[in-house]
């Protein structure tokens, strides 16, 4: 079995030593060996312990696989969506944890939320390509929970609908409270 054809022919551009088990269907104690030749052989990237990449990798992917459950949020979401306007690089996500982390000149930070508001599905969306990303309306929320004095640029593009809909799984009134404040009911 040629592991690079598996691994390339598989849409995911990050693994786990797991995923490739898995994705070969093999418990193959070797394993790690084959794939740290075919580091040496530059045919695969070894991003941390134990993560495999291939050339080209997505970064934003890698954010999400480097510490799970995680999701893109914060300002990478808030400034794609307009409703912020300083030009940041950082991947920024929620996690289990908080860490900032820097790989291949990108720089990754992850914010810790509660377990139940983290793995909440609500407001979150999984990509084809296997990143996980907030809609604006999490993101705006998350920002708001973790961050009480944040200016936002512009929130007219927010559903508020949704804001009201999202910000029951924080299980918060004083985040409720300030919501209220940019949009009242």
């Amino acid at each position: 079995m040629d592991i690079l054809f598996e691994i390339y022919k598989d849409s995911r551009t990050v693994f786990r030593i797991s995923d490739i088990a898995l994705l070969l269907n093999i418990n193959d104690v070797c394993l790690r060996k084959k794939l740290n030749y075919l580091v040496g052989q530059d045919k695969l990237l070894n991003i941390r312990r134990g993560i495999y990449a291939k050339a080209g990798y997505n970064p934003q992917e890698l954010a999400c696989r480097l510490c799970t459950p995680a999701y893109i949020s914060f300002e990478k979401v808030l400034l794609s969506s307009g409703i912020i306007f300083q030009y940041s690089e950082t991947i920024t996500c929620a996690s289990y944890l908080s860490r900032e982390i820097e790989i291949d000149n990108q720089a990754i930070k992850y914010r810790k939320l509660k377990g139940e508001i983290l793995v909440n599905p609500q407001g979150v969306i999984l990509n084809q390509n296997n990143i996980n990303i907030a809609t604006p309306e999490r993101a705006f929320l998350d920002m708001l929970y973790l961050n009480k004095n944040y200016y936002f640029d512009y929130t007219n593009s927010l559903n508020k609908s949704k804001l009201y809909e999202i910000v029951k799984i924080y299980d918060s009134p004083a985040l409720l409270n300030k919501l209220k404040k940019y949009f009242p009911k």
